[in-house]
């Protein structure tokens, strides 16, 4: 028997959240008598012969094995985290400045900060002598350069620098990992799948695990088991 256009909506509904009430509300039906109505249309066997076939037709389009099951958890597994952020020490301003002096990124960047200097002499109340910056540690300052090992002014340490990469350029193991990133009044917050979890789903799946201990005597017969005095056979 063919469906009318409410029980039609009713089917899709109910597949949204498996809720008959809320599907017989969504689908025009009284919310007094949602709660009946919604039994009362799951008990119909054309009802329950749509919904079958549209469960069927949507496995079928999300339909996920056990290889790519396992597939997952070993990309999350084996990600790097240090794709996702990471720590790292990088130069600082002396590290590669002409004989290891103060260098600029470039020659606006030296005259911008001349100028705020001049500036902020022409409007101080307290007349002193104006300082400009030397621009003889030159030009093309990268602060992405690990640090010089011989620098005289950081000694090879450089600065500690915590780096997030770009999310949209992570490799596919990486975004397996990556379960998330929030604003957070203390910084951002990343959010990683566990891996040691996903690790033991691998396992498990592989059947490196005995879950059930099992004892037993040599041979495989049963224990034997010796008290002062004399032998008791257990099993």
């Amino acid at each position: 028997m063919a469906l009318t256009p409410k029980q039609q909506l009713f089917v899709k509904e109910y597949l949204i959240d498996l809720n008959a009430t809320q599907a017989a509300i969504r689908a025009g039906y009284s919310k007094k008598t949602a709660n009946e109505q919604g039994a009362r249309l799951l008990a119909k066997a054309s009802i329950q012969d749509a919904l079958q076939e549209a469960m069927n037709k949507r496995a079928e389009k999300v339909e996920i094995t056990a290889e790519q099951v396992l597939q997952r958890w070993i990309d999350i597994a084996y990600a790097d985290p240090n794709e996702i952020a990471h720590f790292r020490r990088v130069c600082c301003r002396y590290c590669f400045g002409i004989e290891h002096q103060y260098q600029w990124i470039d020659q606006e960047e030296y005259e911008a900060a001349v100028e705020a200097i001049k500036e902020e002499a022409a409007n101080s109340k307290k007349k002193k002598p104006v300082k400009i910056p030397s621009a003889a540690g030159g030009y093309g300052f990268d602060p992405q350069l690990r640090p010089h090992p011989k620098c005289p002014k950081c000694h090879g340490e450089g600065i500690g620098q915590l780096h997030i990469n770009d999310t949209r350029d992570l490799s596919p193991r990486a975004k397996a990992l990556f379960a998330g990133i929030k604003a957070t009044t203390a910084g951002i917050e990343i959010k990683f799948h566990d891996q040691d979890k996903a690790l033991e789903n691998i396992a498990r799946h592989l059947g490196m695990f005995k879950d059930k201990l099992e004892i037993g005597g040599e041979g495989g017969g049963p224990l034997q088991v010796v008290f002062d005095g004399g032998m008791t056979k257990n099993g």
